[in-house]
């Protein structure tokens, strides 16, 4: 009995050795952190006759904290052409408009500000894609050809906007998306931020992303550079989109669809997200508020996805605990060879996972021995997943701001 057990533990290690060996091979590679948008110059902009015009639109509620650091930068963006930033300020009730006007005039810039107070948020529609609505409408305006979407809690370095309207042009990019380097200082942090980053590049390889022949899209909503040709190609603008929760996702696949290319990229330096996660808690109520949804409100999907962070992560642990207790507790040479092979199936699992692991704690600049912290942070992406599902069986209410201090990383 004990023999067979070991067999079955040796055969679950053996297919999760052999899923991190396709990870490993992937031709996108999603593992290495790679594309990064910032480390290369930035495109000449010389050649360009007359430069676009450029909306920076920023959808804020309640953000009065996050503002003083992040607007300024905006406002005084060195690009060298018009560009205006409209937030807009969907009901706030800590000033959030007051701080950015005031902001604004202390840096001499109220005229490249334009505060628009929210309407009430009509019925179907999620509260930042409402925002996203009001904004582009009030851009469209000003004749601007490209829009740029950016969080509150988003700081861009001063060259941020002119290295992606140059590479848009180079291009000829319709949406052109970085993933904001995340605050990564808590022990929370450490363990679940650079974790949550490899997942997404799991889910959303950036190489395949930036394939104009790969369906696969994929974008990273905290900072999203819009051409105004792909918002004209957009089947009724963000109305198109306006019931989804990961916006950002939903609106890559409309421009993909529409045959303009994307480009999705990491950022090192130049786009930064300033929100906190200092607890497990403000973690954890970030990651259920899109989890179910990302599974697209499947029990099975859910199921699968479980199982799957079973296989991957918990087996290869237990299948070393196991094959190291069994090669203990008995004598038996045919326990001991059983024993023998499922901890080196269990081991070589673990190995290839940290190895594939390792550029994720390097790209955080963390020691190298957060790599070995993964399958922890896998059971606790789990469990924050099944949280998700029961939250929307008991039909708990989502708002795109749930609380104070959480950031919608995926949209």
């Amino acid at each position: 009995m004990a023999a067979l057990a070991l067999l079955f533990i040796f055969f679950l290690a053996m297919l999760s050795f052999l899923g991190w060996l396709y990870i490993l091979l992937h031709p996108a590679r999603p593992w290495d952190f790679l594309p990064v948008g910032d480390d290369g110059p930035i495109p000449d902009l010389a050649a360009v006759v007359v430069l676009p015009p450029v909306c920076v639109i920023v959808p804020a509620r309640n953000e009065a904290e996050s503002l003083p650091g992040t607007l300024p930068a905006l406002l005084k963006q060195d690009y060298p052409a018009e560009f205006r930033v409209i937030l807009v300020d969907d009901r706030s009730a800590d000033g959030t408009a007051d701080v950015a006007r005031k902001l604004a005039a202390e840096l001499g810039a109220s005229e490249r500000l334009t505060v628009l107070q929210g309407k009430p948020l009509p019925e179907g529609w999620t509260g930042k894609v409402w925002a996203l609505d009001q904004g582009a409408k009030e851009a469209a305006e000003t004749h601007a050809e490209f829009v740029l979407l950016t969080d509150a809690d988003i700081l861009h370095a001063p060259q941020s906007l002119r290295r992606l309207v140059a590479e848009s042009l180079a291009a000829g990019i319709g949406m052109n998306s970085r993933m904001a380097r995340l605050r990564c200082e808590s022990p929370a942090e450490h363990l679940l931020i650079p974790a949550f980053v490899y997942f997404f590049n799991l889910l959303y390889p950036m190489r395949r992303v930036n394939d104009p022949r790969d369906a696969l899209a994929g974008a990273a909503g905290g900072c999203v550079l819009l051409s105004a040709e792909a918002l004209r190609r957009l089947d009724g603008g963000f109305e198109s989109i306006k019931s989804e929760i990961i916006d950002d996702v939903n609106l890559a696949r409309q421009v993909k669809r529409s045959g303009l290319p994307l480009f999705l990229a990491l950022s090192r330096t130049e786009v930064a997200s300033l929100r906190d996660y200092p607890h497990l808690d403000d973690i954890w109520k970030m990651v259920r508020r899109t989890a179910f949804t990302e599974l697209k409100y499947s029990w099975a999907r859910l199921f699968g996805a479980v199982a799957g962070l079973t296989l991957m992560f918990v087996v290869p642990v237990f299948a070393i605990l196991a094959g190291l207790g069994a090669f203990i507790a008995t004598s038996d040479p045919q326990i001991h060879a059983y024993a023998v092979m499922t901890f080196g199936k269990g081991l070589l699992s673990v190995l290839l996972m940290r190895f594939v692991y390792s550029p994720a704690v390097r790209f955080f600049k963390l020691p190298a021995r957060w790599a070995w912290t993964l399958p922890a942070a896998a059971v606790l992406y789990g469990l924050m997943t099944i949280d998700s599902a029961l939250r929307h069986a008991r039909k708990a209410r989502t708002e795109w701001r749930e609380v104070a201090g959480t950031h919608p990383l995926k949209s």
